[in-house]
């Protein structure tokens, strides 16, 4: 870090922004830096696409120590790019204005979330002179690139054309992936533990083919890194804009229409085996790109969690069920067009 920023951010409160695609283990990350924070006082500002804030829930009900219920800000129903100055200059107008403001603050984007607006909101004035960004970190989830999903074949699509030049080829995936990525200070290689070395190789090539700009990039497992690499980095990325590009740049916002979300309200089952295989099955029978959420299980006393992305799923038996209430919660996101209705009948059989 130059002397110049070191000055000019040096009476700031550092912003590191956590942004990744869905799935790729941004809340997971969150929570392991949180565990190892030795007291440090951090505030976590979660934004989710969906009614149903699972990720602020799971970190709420995280045990570590000094993290506290005041210091997790929600903000659910809508993409923190789209409502910079409805939900979030407020927010963080509130938490830097406290008597005992936070050391550092760490935001937690959708996974539907374009950073580049939302890095354009730390000029705004109340917010500019008050905090700087000390990072921009993307997650990547490695299996899902290797896996080619957000990766267009450019010859593919040329051949397409030639044989139906009327057909719209864009591909809001990838666009969200690719601005997530040259947004970033720092890229993060998630779940490296579920591919080989060659395929590492691969995607950490499709990431360098993606940004003009080199990065540094860190594989990891569950997120686990030492918050010593992710926080200090010192980027004051809200001053080198140009350099970040988007493919919306010039545009006032992106079309959440290309996607959608509702909550599924689940009965009590039988077995969590179970349910994690119907879950998988009901994934790939509708391409549903992410499923998450909480459900009670016959004579267990504690809460199952649940993480999907695509049909890959993850569980844990996270907090004490409270009182009579055994229906579970379950968001399902997806690309527009989802089958609301059979989907909501198949998660509802047992």
């Amino acid at each position: 870090m130059s002397q110049n920023i070191a000055a000019s951010t040096a009476k700031k409160i550092p912003v590191t922004i956590i942004t990744g695609f869905l799935g790729a283990g941004k809340t997971t990350l969150l929570r392991n830096l949180l565990s190892r924070s030795n007291g440090r006082r951090i505030a976590i500002v979660v934004n989710e696409f969906g009614s149903l804030g699972i990720d602020g829930e799971i970190l709420r009900s995280c045990g570590i120590e000094g993290c506290e219920d005041d210091d997790i800000v929600e903000l659910t129903n809508g993409c923190l790019c789209c409502t910079v100055a409805d939900d979030f200059i407020p927010t963080m107008e509130s938490l830097i204005d406290r008597p005992n403001p936070p050391e550092h603050i760490v935001i937690e984007t959708s996974g539907l979330a374009l950073p580049k607006p939302l890095l354009k909101a730390f000029s705004w004035p109340g917010i500019r002179t008050r905090m700087t960004v000390d990072g921009v970190i993307t997650l990547v989830d490695a299996p899902a690139v290797a896996s080619g999903r957000f990766a267009d074949d450019p010859e593919a699509v040329a051949l397409q054309r030639q044989e139906d030049p009327s057909l719209d080829h864009d591909n809001p995936l990838a666009e969200v992936y690719e601005d997530q990525l040259n947004a970033a200070d720092l890229v993060v290689l998630n779940k490296t533990d579920l591919l080989d070395e060659a395929a590492l190789a691969l995607v950490e090539r499709n990431i360098a083919d993606v940004v003009s700009r080199k990065l540094v990039t860190l594989r990891a497992v569950e997120g686990r890194l030492d918050p010593a690499i992710l926080l200090g980095i010192g980027a004051a990325a809200e001053d080198d804009l140009e350099k970040r590009p988007s493919n919306h740049d010039g545009a006032d916002d992106h079309e959440h229409d290309d996607f959608e979300s509702f909550v599924v309200t689940v009965p009590e089952q039988k077995s969590a085996d179970d349910f994690l295989i119907h879950l998988a099955e009901v994934a790939s029978k509708y391409d549903i790109l992410r499923m998450k959420g909480f459900a009670a299980v016959t004579g267990k006393k504690m809460r199952l969690a649940v993480q999907g992305v695509g049909t890959r799923f993850r569980h844990e038996f996270d907090v004490p069920l409270s009182g009579e209430h055994r229906e579970g919660r379950i968001v399902v996101i997806g690309q527009h067009g989802l089958d609301r209705a059979a989907i909501e009948a198949d998660l509802m059989r047992l």
